[in-house]
C-alpha cells in the first residue's frame, strides 16, 4: 500500500467476509464493476494493478487501515537483520519518542488521501493540525515511500549525528599525555597535564588545547577496560568481566571435595623449638556440595605430613571421595600424595616413582588456578574464619592484622598457647558446620552438617570404603628408595631395614612406606607400581661394647646361616661324584695322527744336536724336596 493504494492481495489478506476469499473472485468482481476505468483510481504497478481505497466496499475500507496500522505498529520478525532497525535501536529514548511522533503524523496524512483527499490537501491539513511546515511531511512521506508499513517507525528515525569534534592537539603531545596518564603509578590528570605544558613550550608542540578540553577527549578515545588495566592491573581487569557461576545441584555428598591452607592472622607459641611466637597454619578439606569441613589439621607450615593425615581423617570417617581439587602448593603437589598423576605440576612426572596416596585411591586430581579463589569454595569459608575466628574475642591481643600496615591498636599484646588455640579453633569449626539458616543452593536453610547428613542418606549416593591395605597408605608415607647391593638392606633417614625377602631385589628402587612419627615400626616394601614384597624390621644401632646384643646378633646370623643351608640342600640334590658318572665320556676316542696337506722337513742343519749334561743333584735341592715330603705328610695325617 501507498498513498491509501491497495492491491487484490492486499484486500484479500483482510479477509473481508462480504467479499470474495480469492485473487480470482476480486478480479472478476473487478471487472465485473469496471474499476480500471474509473478516472484516477485505477493504477498500473509493477507486475499488477492497485486501486484508490475509495473503490472498494465500506466493509473493506474498514479493514484495509486497520491493519496497515498493526503492520506498523508492529516491528517485522526480521529486524535484528534490518539496519535501519539496528540504528533505531541506538538512538536515545528523545530521538525514539520523536519516531513515533512522525509516524502518528504520516498516518493521519495517509488516513486522509484514503477518504478521497489529494496528497497535497492530506499533507496541507496533516501539517497544519500537527503544527510543522508541508514541506518537512511531504520529506516524512518520500521516506517512506517503497518501505514496508511495519518499518515505518525505524525508517522515520533523525538522522542525527554525534557532532563531539574535539579541538586539535599537536599528535606527540597527545600521545606522551595518554603515556603519561596510562601508567602503573596511576598520576592525577592534572599533574600529568602540568608536565605536558612544560614539554611543549620545550619541544614547541603546538596547538595544546586546555585541560579540560584534552580530558573530555580523554575520556570519549580511551575505553575504561584500557584505563583499568593499565594504571590498577590485570587484576583488577580481571574484575570486569563476569565471574562464573557453578551449581552444585547436580553433585552429592562425598563426590567431590577441595582442601587447602590457611595461614592464621593470630600469633600463636611454636609447640616445637624455643616457643617463639608464630602463625600457624590450617590445612581442611571441605565437601563441596554441602559445604561442610570434613577434617582438618593444625601445623606450622604446609607440608606432606599434614596433607596427608588431613586426607586419612576424611576417608577414616566418611569413606573415600570421587574427585578432589588442589591448589597448587608444595605440599599438596608433593610425590608422596599425587605420585604418578601425569597433570602435576611442580615435579617431574617418572615412570619410577611411587604412585602417591591420592592415584592409588583411585581418586580423580583437578588442579585449582594459582590465585584464583573463585575456583575452590573453601577460600570462601576462609574469608569467614577471618571474621568468626581470628577476630573472637579469645584471640584478642594475639590478632595480627589482615597486613603489615592494618595492625590493630593492642598488635602483639597477648601470644596464644598451642594447645588452647587448637581446641578454641576446633569447636568453632565445629560451630561453623552446625550453623543454621544458611542460604545456598543446598543448604536452604539448614545448616552444612544437616545438608550433608541428607544427602549421605540418599539411595543414590555410594560411597567407597577403604581396606585394610588401602589404610597403610595414608598412614604411612611412601619414599621412593634404592636396595642396597649385596644384601638389599633399606636405608631411610638415618635407620636401617632388613629382611632375608630384601636379598632378591638388590640394587633395585623400591617404594618403601613408613611412620614418620615412628621410624622404630618396620615398613612396608612395595614396587613401585604398589604391590606388597615384605615387611622390613629396623635394625636398631647398639653399644659398641654390649656383649648381649653381640651374642643375639650372632645367633640370628647362625639362624639365618642355616637356614640358607637347609635350603640350598632342597636345590642341590645330586652330590658332585653323581654328577661326574653322569657328565662323564661313555668311551675314549682312538688318537689319529693327522697328517696336513704340505708338510715340510724339520732342519736344523746336518750336524746333531749337542748333548746337554744332567745338573748335579745339590743340598738345595734336597731341602726343596724335604719340605714338599713333610708338608705331604701333615696334610695325609689330617686327612686320616
Amino acid at each position: 500500500m501507498a498513498d491509501g493504494w491497495y492491491s487484490v492481495e492486499e484486500a484479500v489478506q483482510v479477509a473481508d467476509p462480504a467479499m470474495p476469499a480469492s485473487v480470482r473472485g476480486w478480479n472478476r468482481k473487478i471487472t465485473e464493476q469496471k474499476w480500471r476505468a474509473a478516472d484516477g483510481k485505477a493504477r498500473k504497478a509493477g507486475h499488477g494493478w492497485e486501486y484508490h481505497l475509495t473503490l472498494f466496499p465500506q466493509t473493506t475500507q474498514n479493514l484495509l487501515p486497520a491493519k496497515e496500522a498493526d503492520a506498523a505498529a508492529k516491528p517485522s520478525s526480521d529486524t535484528t537483520e534490518n539496519p535501519i532497525w539496528r540504528r533505531y535501536d541506538e538512538l536515545p529514548q528523545k530521538h525514539k519518542d520523536e519516531c513515533a511522533r512522525r509516524l502518528t503524523i504520516v498516518k493521519a496524512a495517509h488516513r486522509l488521501m484514503s477518504v478521497g483527499k489529494t496528497q497535497t490537501a492530506a499533507i496541507e491539513i496533516a501539517a497544519r493540525e500537527a503544527g510543522i511546515s508541508t514541506p518537512t511531511l511531504r520529506n516524512w512521506l518520500n521516506t517512506v515511500r517503497g518501505v514496508r508499513a511495519s518499518d515505518w517507525l525505524a525508517a522515520l528515525a533523525p538522522d542525527y549525528k554525534a557532532t563531539a569534534q574535539f579541538t586539535e592537539c599537536h599528535p606527540k603531545a597527545w600521545e606522551a599525555l595518554k603515556s603519561d596518564y596510562l601508567r602503573a603509578e596511576a598520576p592525577k590528570f592534572s599533574a600529568c597535564y602540568r608536565r605536558l605544558e612544560a614539554a611543549a613550550k620545550r619541544e614547541g608542540w603546538e596547538p595544546l588545547p586546555s585541560e579540560r578540553a584534552l580530558r573530555r577527549r580523554f575520556e570519549a578515545e580511551v575505553p575504561q577496560s584500557v584505563i583499568k588495566l593499565k594504571r590498577s592491573g590485570r587484576d583488577e581487569l580481571k574484575k570486569l568481566y563476569p565471574a562464573q557461576r557453578r551449581t552444585k545441584k547436580r553433585l552429592r555428598a562425598m563426590q567431590v571435595v577441595n582442601i587447602d591452607g590457611h595461614r592464621w592472622d593470630i600469633w600463636v607459641h611454636r609447640p616445637s623449638g624455643n616457643g617463639e611466637p608464630f602463625r600457624p597454619l590450617l590445612v581442611a578439606i571441605q565437601d563441596i556440595f554441602s559445604g561442610k569441613f570434613l577434617a582438618w589439621r593444625h601445623c606450622e607450615t604446609e607440608n606432606r605430613v599434614a596433607v596427608r593425615l588431613v586426607i586419612g581423617d576424611v576417608v577414616e570417617r566418611y569413606g573415600i571421595f570421587d574427585e578432589i581439587v588442589l591448589d597448587n602448593g608444595r605440599g599438596f603437589a608433593s610425590k608422596w600424595i599425587t605420585g604418578g598423576t601425569p597433570n602435576r605440576y611442580r615435579f617431574k612426572v617418572r615412570d619410577d616413582e611411587p604412585d602417591g596416596l591420592l592415584t592409588q585411591l583411585g581418586v580423580e586430581v583437578h588442579w585449582a588456578t594459582p590465585y584464583a579463589g573463585q575456583s575452590k569454595p573453601i577460600e570462601r569459608a576462609f574469608r569467614d574464619f577471618c571474621e568468626d575466628i581470628a577476630k573472637h574475642p579469645f584471640c584478642a591481643g594475639a590478632y595480627t592484622g589482615n597486613s603489615p600496615v592494618n595492625k590493630p591498636e593492642n598488635y602483639g599484646s597477648r601470644v596464644l598457647e598451642w594447645d588452647e588455640f587448637r581446641q578454641f579453633v576446633d569447636g568453632m569449626i565445629a560451630e561453623h558446620n552446625a550453623r543454621v539458616g544458611r542460604k545456598t543452593e543446598t543448604a536452604k536453610g539448614r545448616s552444612f552438617d544437616e545438608a550433608f547428613a541428607a544427602s549421605i542418606a540418599e539411595p543414590s549416593t555410594i560411597v567407597r570404603w577403604p581396606t585394610t591395605t588401602q589404610r597403610d597408605l595414608w598412614l604411612l608415607m611412601a619414599e621412593e628408595v634404592t636396595a642396597r647391593k649385596g644384601n638389599g638392606e633399606i636405608h631411610l633417614l638415618g635407620n636401617r631395614y632388613w629382611t632375608e625377602e630384601l636379598i632378591e631385589h638388590a640394587g633395585k628402587k623400591l617404594a618403601a612406606r613408613f611412620d614418620p612419627d615412628d621410624l622404630t615400626r618396620p615398613i612396608k616394601v612395595y614396587d613401585l607400581r604398589g604391590s606388597l614384597l615384605c615387611e622390613a624390621p629396623s635394625l636398631g644401632d647398639v653399644d659398641f661394647i654390649d656383649a648381649e646384643e653381640a651374642h643375639t646378633h650372632n645367633r640370628l646370623r647362625a639362624a639365618f646361616q642355616k637356614k640358607q643351608r637347609e635350603l640350598a640342600e632342597l636345590h642341590v640334590t645330586m652330590k658332585p661324584d653323581e654328577l661326574g658318572r653322569l657328565y662323564a665320556p661313555t668311551a675314549v676316542s682312538e688318537k689319529k695322527s693327522m697328517k696336513p696337506a704340505v708338510t715340510r722337513l724339520a732342519t736344523r742343519g746336518n750336524a746333531a744336536l749337542k748333548p746337554r749334561p744332567e745338573e748335579s743333584w745339590n743340598e738345595e735341592a734336597e731341602a726343596a724336596f724335604e719340605n714338599v715330603a713333610s708338608l705331604m705328610g701333615r696334610r695325609l695325617l689330617k686327612e686320616a
